[in-house]
């Protein structure tokens, strides 16, 4: 399985804020500009600490595993590398999203005269906080799932396993 890179989710994020301010330029130009949900930082919260609580819980059981504790339950594969692909489409979308709502955010900067642009403006600043947490959480996941052959293959000095 491939390591999520930041550089990509980096540009999903930029890609989709330059996109989203300019989608919100225009459509604020023919019409209404559609609202920022309150809802959007809350289920990105929620789903960041998803994440993290499943980062925890398996970097609990994976230490009592490598330490043979009596009694310690052992981590499935395949549910690891489940925990993992949820972790970086998480992240995916979450740079996505963020991105959107950082660009509407960052054309509602503009409006903050008016309360109700300056109420979307707070949301959408969260909601981009929020997807940032749920990025930072699936990294760490999937940093907690990586095998240890994983790591000496991404240094540059290793060798080769024969």
């Amino acid at each position: 399985m491939k390591e999520l890179r930041i550089r990509v989710l980096a540009g999903v994020f930029v890609v989709a804020g330059v996109l989203s301010w300019a989608a919100a330029r225009l459509w604020n130009s023919v019409g209404t500009l559609p609202s920022v949900p309150l809802a959007a930082p809350i289920v990105l919260a929620l789903i960041a600490a998803v994440l993290a609580a499943t980062a925890l819980s398996l970097r609990a059981r994976l230490r009592a595993q490598r330490e043979r504790r009596p009694g310690a339950k052992g981590v499935d594969p395949l549910m690891a590398a489940r925990a993992v692909v949820f972790g970086q489409a998480s992240a995916l979308v979450a740079a996505l999203v963020a991105g959107m709502y950082g660009g509407a955010g960052v054309f509602l900067l503009e409006l903050l005269d008016i309360p109700a642009r300056r109420d979307q403006a707070i949301y959408a600043g969260l909601s981009v906080l929020a997807g940032i947490a749920v990025i930072a959480a699936a990294l760490f996941l999937e940093r907690v799932c990586r095998l240890p052959d994983d790591e000496d293959q991404n240094h540059p000095g290793a060798e080769p396993v024969a």
